[in-house]
């Protein structure tokens, strides 16, 4: 979840001048506030969160204990490979997330039959993405999905129109979960080259190599 603060700048002779930041983390927007107190310049801080909801530097400090021990800070990289001959999908997904004081990376795969297009592969990949989210008990929190896939993203967002039943059978399935999760997404497209870990492990499923593997990383 991003945050954005707005707060009153004291100006000489009483006057103030109201400022608002851009969306930060909640733990920039703390430090941020602490600092416009500290200076006795900010007055009447509040942080607002990409819901709507309204806090105060105490009130934010003490939500942020707590979701600071969940997964945060989401970002997915999703891609879908197929093989036309076996009609077979291979799903790739890189997870990025933080928790606690420290960062991880899940790398995961799978090989999926029955698959009629490149398409359809696609937005089984992110299903899975979404699946991977669920294991790792993601909920009520804002993720990143990013992919080379202009369809699936845009279909997504709602910005392009789905008629094929094949995939809006998918579109409904990956709907369902977030909303299920009461996760909020962010689609960014992105290339095949800044789409390599994900396009890699969906390469290594079709070859038969099922990868599933969390480090923390630096």
């Amino acid at each position: 979840m991003k945050y954005k603060l707005e707060w009153k700048y004291k100006l000489k002779g009483g006057q103030g001048v109201f400022f608002t930041s851009d969306w930060i983390d909640a733990e920039l927007a703390i430090q941020s506030g602490e600092e416009l107190e500290k200076s006795g310049k900010g007055t009447e801080i509040t942080y607002y969160d990409e819901e709507g909801s309204t806090w105060n530097t105490k009130e934010l400090k003490k939500l942020w204990a707590e979701i600071e021990e969940e997964p945060h800070d989401i970002v997915v990289f999703f891609d879908g490979g197929y093989y036309k001959e076996k009609k077979q999908a291979g799903l790739g997904v890189v997870l990025y997330y933080k928790q606690g004081k420290k960062k991880f990376r899940i790398r995961a795969n799978e090989l999926f039959d029955e698959m009629d297009t490149n398409n359809e592969a696609e937005y089984a990949a992110m299903y899975f993405a979404v699946s991977l989210l669920e294991e790792q008990e993601v909920h009520h929190m804002s993720c990143e999905f990013k992919g080379d896939s202009q369809v699936v993203l845009k279909q997504l967002e709602g910005e392009w129109p789905c008629y094929e039943d094949d995939l809006n059978y998918w579109l409904d399935k990956i709907e369902a979960k977030i909303d299920q999760l009461k996760i909020k997404p962010t689609y960014t497209p992105i290339t095949r080259k800044e789409n390599k870990e994900a396009d890699k492990l969906a390469t290594q499923a079709l070859e038969g190599k099922i990868v599933h593997s969390k480090m923390q990383i630096i």
